[in-house]
C-alpha cells in the first residue's frame, strides 16, 4: 500500500512522541530480528528503530530491506532513526490503520 502525503504526515505526528523500539548494532539485521519487527508491527502498527553508531549499515538500505522482507511501509528516515508503518491483520490491533483508511 502507497500511503499518500496526507497519511504520511497524520503517521510522523503519531511517531513523534514514540521512542525506538529496536536498535541495529554492529550485528547489523540478521532473520531473527525481522521477524520480531514483523511480530511488533502487528501489535502496534507504527514503531521507530534506531541505528546504532557502531553499526556498518546505512538507514536508506535498512530502510529498502525492511519493505521487502516484512512488507512494511518507510514512513520516515530522519539520521538514524526510521519510522515504520504496516496494518494489522487483527482487528483489535487496528487503531491507526482505521484512522489511516479514512484519510
Amino acid at each position: 500500500m502507497e500511503l499518500r502525503g496526507k497519511q504520511k504526515r497524520f503517521l510522523r505526528s503519531q511517531a513523534h512522541h514514540l521512542q525506538p523500539i529496536f536498535q541495529i548494532g554492529k550485528g547489523g539485521i540478521n532473520s531473527a530480528m525481522l521477524t520480531q519487527i514483523g511480530e511488533a508491527l502487528e501489535k502496534r502498527e507504527l514503531i521507530k528503530i534506531s541505528l546504532l553508531q557502531n553499526t556498518d549499515e546505512i538507514a536508506p538500505e535498512v530502510a529498502e530491506i525492511l519493505e521487502k522482507e516484512v512488507h512494511c511501509d518507510i514512513v520516515q528516515i530522519i539520521g538514524r532513526v526510521l519510522v515504520l508503518y504496516k496494518p494489522s491483520s487483527k482487528e483489535k490491533y487496528q487503531k491507526i490503520s482505521r484512522e489511516v483508511a479514512n484519510m
